[in-house]
């Protein structure tokens, strides 16, 4: 089944034409830029003219920086407060004239990884936590999601952990590799001594510079990087909306 991917984030929105039956992407995904103030207009423009960049006329799965349920906006952590309480699916689908599913991005990458990537075939607890902009998180338990975890905002040490960990907290505060591995370390401990998990995922944008801190991670849990790299947003997205057929 072929489902058009797309994935909002922070910076970018990208997305493809996927193969939901082996989740490979069926063209090569088209980028633009987060409108500046993220506002639901504008960021509903990008997805319409992703849409129309690959003449799409049928099912569109979305990955949104968001607590999402049942298509509606509960949070808006790196997008503007705008979104809360907005029908996210139903904005959209008006926008592109097509059938919808949002879903949380990180759950959507998760998802992707559970499926077809680095946790395929990975019994007890797993995480995916993805990074970029801000930080996402996807739980699954047997291979099941627990949806619209959001524990990018944990607190670490009395700091919302994304503003401390994030890719963009690194690049804005000019961090060495190093010093924010120590951070990052620092949050997946966190996470690992209140979830105890099998495996951990990183994925998102910082996933490309992984040589730069995987080596320097030292909690217990298997850490991986994310083996659909920074598609893994779209493939799920996909993937959600095939589900929500069924």
């Amino acid at each position: 089944m072929q489902i058009l991917g797309i994935d909002i984030g922070g910076t970018g929105i990208k997305g493809a034409p996927v193969d939901t039956d082996t989740g490979l992407l069926s063209a090569e995904r088209y980028r633009l830029p987060t409108p500046e103030g993220a506002k639901p207009a504008p960021i509903a423009e990008v997805v319409k003219n992703i849409a129309i960049q690959f003449d799409w006329h049928t099912q569109i799965g979305c990955g949104f920086p968001a607590v999402i349920r049942n298509g509606i906006a509960e949070s808006a952590a790196n997008i503007n407060q705008k979104w809360i309480g907005t029908n996210v699916a139903q904005l959209f689908s008006e926008a592109t004239q097509c059938p919808v599913h949002v879903v949380n991005d990180a759950d959507a990458a998760g998802l992707a990884e559970v499926t077809f990537g680095s946790g395929r075939g990975v019994l007890g607890v797993v995480m995916m936590i993805t990074i970029g902009t801000g930080l996402g998180s996807a739980l699954f338990i047997d291979g099941k999601l627990v949806p619209n975890t959001e524990l990018g905002h944990i607190e670490v040490e009395c700091d919302d952990a994304e503003t401390i960990a994030s890719d963009f907290a690194r690049k804005q505060e000019d961090l060495s590799w190093k010093k924010w591995a120590k951070r990052l370390d620092k949050y997946l401990g966190t996470l690992e001594n209140l979830f105890s998990p099998d495996l951990m995922i990183l994925g998102g944008g910082a996933i490309k510079n992984q040589d730069q801190f995987l080596p320097l991670l030292t909690v217990h849990t298997k850490v991986i990087p994310a083996a659909l790299s920074n598609d893994a947003g779209i493939i799920g997205a996909a993937l959600a909306a095939k589900r929500a057929q069924v």
